[in-house]
């Protein structure tokens, strides 16, 4: 916002107070505001009613101790002017008028009266606004912080800051430098602020004031809602999956092909076992004062099926060497969790999960049963158990194979050696030419 515009200074007026010789003369007392801009001309004038001899009398401007101007008082009443450039340094300086009736040349004495002080303040407030920090929007029921500050004050203590969010004061923490300060103030806004509201921050020093303004938007926009059918369910029910939003929103719930963005979103489904623990997100999107506001909420479904036991997590056959410490592993998996029990001839437990010795008494074949409120499944389990003694004849039998195997192959290359040789033997006997080995007679 532009700056203010400073009112037309008064020059200062000092009147000396009129008991002057002879007689008691009469004097009126006015002066102009106290503060004054630095580097402004300020004019300070001192008027006088009676004192006699006129001739004799002289009114001199003070600013403290030092003499300004001295004149002899001429007229009715005698005016004395002078004009000061304000500075800084004139901040909290007096200054006075004094007049001097001289009756020494008729062997009298001096005789002085001084006006009551007139004590100047000077100041500078730039023609740059305050800067203002806050947030474009706010939601209700939160706090928001909101920070004014301003360089190249003087003096910068005397500088008085008001914060105010519409017609809500607020009580800002001041922090000073040397010429600047920093005001910072918490805001908390509620139903009945929504809407659009005018943050001020002003600034005040001397009789001048800098002021800046924002707009803050007051919103209310609370989290989507996500609505199932039952958040528990059984395998196979229809499930309808709901997310409802501020109407001026637009939600997108997960699982829902493209369509055009609204404040509803809806999703059907059968449950399978698939979809327990599955969670519906649903976002919701809101424009306010050109921000884009952003909401999540999410729900869980819980499918209730029955219980399974497959071949990955309960193997149906497991074979162990006597002797040695294994531990039966079989998993049942539905919802609600099965109870599981392994048993031998209904009677001799499979102690799942157990770390054991395997012994001939474990080897057989176990039916497990895994059981809930959803349902009941069986499955055949087979423990084999190899005893050393079985180790080593399974070692000789194969060592055996081996040795006759390789006799084997021996004995038939023989045989084919020797009938290769006969049929030669045979073939020289009936004549029939065979072909020598020669070596090709060179060029």
């Amino acid at each position: 916002m532009a700056p203010s515009s400073p009112r037309p200074a008064l020059p200062a007026l000092l009147v000396l107070l009129g008991a002057l010789f002879p007689g008691p003369g009469n004097a009126q007392t006015s002066v102009s505001p106290s503060w004054q801009p630095v580097g402004k001309n300020l004019t300070l004038r001192c008027q006088v009613e009676g004192g006699a001899p006129r001739a004799n009398l002289t009114v001199v401007l003070l600013r403290g101790e030092k003499e300004l101007k001295r004149e002899p008082a001429v007229g009715e009443p005698a005016e004395v002017t002078t004009t000061v450039l304000v500075r800084r340094d004139h901040h909290g300086a007096n200054f006075s008028c004094r007049t001097e009736l001289d009756l020494r040349p008729q062997g009298l004495e001096l005789f002085e009266n001084t006006s009551a002080p007139y004590q100047l303040q000077t100041f500078v407030l730039p023609a740059t606004p305050p800067q203002l920090v806050s947030p474009r929007v706010l939601e209700v029921d939160t706090q928001g912080t909101v920070v004014c500050s301003l360089d190249g004050l003087f003096p910068v203590s005397e500088a008085q800051v008001h914060l105010a969010l519409g017609d809500q004061r607020l009580n800002p923490t001041v922090t000073y430098g040397n010429d600047s300060f920093s005001a910072k103030a918490s805001v908390s806004v509620t139903a009945e602020d929504e809407g659009t509201q005018r943050l001020t921050c002003a600034v005040i020093l001397g009789n001048q004031s800098q002021e800046t303004l924002q707009t803050v938007t007051i919103y209310s926009f609370p989290a989507p809602n996500v609505i199932l059918t039952k958040p528990e369910v059984s395998e196979g029910t229809e499930v309808t999956v709901k997310c409802e939003a501020h109407p001026r929103a637009k939600v997108t719930l997960n699982g829902v092909p493209a369509q055009p963005l609204g404040p509803r979103a809806q999703l059907l489904l059968k449950a399978t076992p698939e979809d327990n623990g599955r969670s519906f997100s649903c976002s919701a999107t809101l424009e306010v004062a050109g921000q884009l506001i952003h909401k999540n909420q999410t729900r869980e479904l819980r499918v209730l099926y029955g219980p399974r036991l497959d071949e990955r997590d309960c193997p149906g056959n497991w074979t162990w060497p006597e002797n040695s410490q294994q531990t039966p592993m079989c998993q049942a998996w539905g919802n609600p969790l099965p109870e599981l029990k392994c048993l031998k001839d209904g009677t001799f437990p499979l102690p799942i999960g157990e770390s054991v010795t395997v012994t001939r008494d474990l080897e057989g074949t176990y039916l497990c049963r895994a059981r809930s409120t959803q349902g009941e499944v069986t499955r055949k389990v087979t423990v084999n158990v190899l005893s050393p003694r079985y180790e080593i004849v399974i070692i000789t039998v194969v060592a055996a194979a081996v040795i006759m195997g390789t006799a084997g192959l021996s004995t038939y290359l023989y045989n084919r050696q020797r009938k290769i040789k006969k049929y030669r033997l045979q073939q020289a006997q009936k004549g029939t030419p065979m072909k020598p080995n020669t070596q090709a007679t060179p060029p």
